[in-house]
């Protein structure tokens, strides 16, 4: 520092090279992180993919056919009990576990509140309004069907829950509330539903309202590939989106994102994902309150939603074994089980929030 130079001393910067080098390493340290939580999973997920097709007995089944008879190569006794009963079962519980865990990682990331799920704000509730209707009277609007019918339903109720919970923005808590009661009047209208049906109907519907994967078939498998290849495609391509919308909408909108058009859309994704899964299994509670948060923890916030798939898809499985082997409560259904870890936890959730608000 020179005679003529009156600036206060600074302390040195820090070194460049060694900032870069701590953020490289953290990077690292993230991805090894992601990358055993992501093989754990789908080991995870493989062995209860087998524990479902196995357990039971495979009764007069030779040991070397499983395996072909999963892929559909034998006949006979082994193609009936493998591949017609189980693996569409385990399939079914796996793909939709997966777009209940996608789904509700995105409601929960984009709204920035862990209550904010499809089957807590009424989604899932609108979707099974949706498929009730189709499953128990088929009328000929819905072309294609209950699944059709299932993302219709969540549709509306996307819509419904925007409309009624936007004051001047959409707070967060008001969405909960409207969403809650909106899911009531759709249990309402679907109870009626069960009332004015014949018993034949009522019979078929009741088990999957509830959420099963008991009436499983190879169409239902195909709809939920399909449906999962497709909402996860357009999640990551809403991936950087949702990243800038979670920084709030003044930040979202200063760094050039379309914050209405965004939100609309992962809104709009998250239903049909859960519609699709819905349509299939039935509206299997809690698995999208908890995915998301197990995923958190996992790999962190930024990651979750790439994780919260397999989280999903390894509690739907585990719940379906559980259903159909545990001792002393099986045969039930799998959303049964699901209630079961899943209340307790929105119970415990809404009280730490309401000790955190105090």
């Amino acid at each position: 520092m020179t005679a003529l130079d009156t600036r206060p001393a600074r302390p040195d910067a820090p070194d460049t090279r060694a900032v870069v080098a701590r953020l490289r390493a953290g990077r690292r340290s993230r991805d090894r992180r992601t990358l055993l939580t992501a093989s754990a999973l789908a080991v995870a997920v493989l062995g209860l993919t087998t524990a479902s097709v196995l357990l039971g007995g495979i009764g007069r089944i030779d040991p070397a056919d499983v395996l072909p008879a999963a892929f559909g190569l034998r006949d006979g006794l082994a193609d009936y009990m493998i591949f017609r009963l189980r693996m569409p079962r385990a399939l079914s519980a796996l793909l939709a576990g997966a777009l209940f865990g996608l789904a509700g990682s995105l409601y929960q990331r984009l709204i920035r509140n862990p209550l904010a799920t499809p089957d807590i704000v009424g989604i899932s509730a609108g979707a099974g309004a949706g498929a009730a209707t189709a499953l128990l009277y088929a009328p000929a609007a819905f072309t294609l069907g209950v699944p059709a019918a299932a993302v219709l339903g969540s549709f509306v109720l996307v819509a419904a829950v925007h409309l009624l919970s936007w004051r001047g923005g959409v707070d967060t808590y008001r969405l909960v509330l409207v969403g809650i009661g909106l899911s009531a009047v759709c249990t309402a209208y679907t109870n009626y539903l069960f009332t004015v049906a014949d018993q034949q109907s009522i019979a078929i519907a009741m088990r999957w309202t509830v959420g099963s994967t008991s009436a499983a078939d190879w169409d239902g498998v195909t709809t939920l590939a399909v449906g999962f290849g497709a909402c996860a495609t357009a999640a990551l391509f809403l991936g950087r989106s949702l990243a800038v919308l979670t920084l709030g909408d003044g930040f979202a909108a200063a760094l050039g994102a379309r914050v209405t058009a965004s939100r609309i859309g992962v809104l709009l994704l998250g239903a049909a994902a859960a519609a699709l899964a819905t349509s299939v299994v039935g509206p299997i509670g809690f698995v999208s309150l908890v995915s998301g948060p197990i995923a958190v923890r996992l790999v962190g916030t930024g990651r979750s939603t790439l994780v919260a798939p397999a989280v999903g898809a390894v509690m739907v499985l585990g719940a379906d074994v559980l259903a159909q082997h545990a001792p002393l409560i099986s045969p039930v259904p799998t959303g049964v089980l699901t209630a079961l870890l899943g209340a307790p936890y929105f119970v415990w959730l809404i009280l730490r929030r309401r000790q955190g608000a105090s």
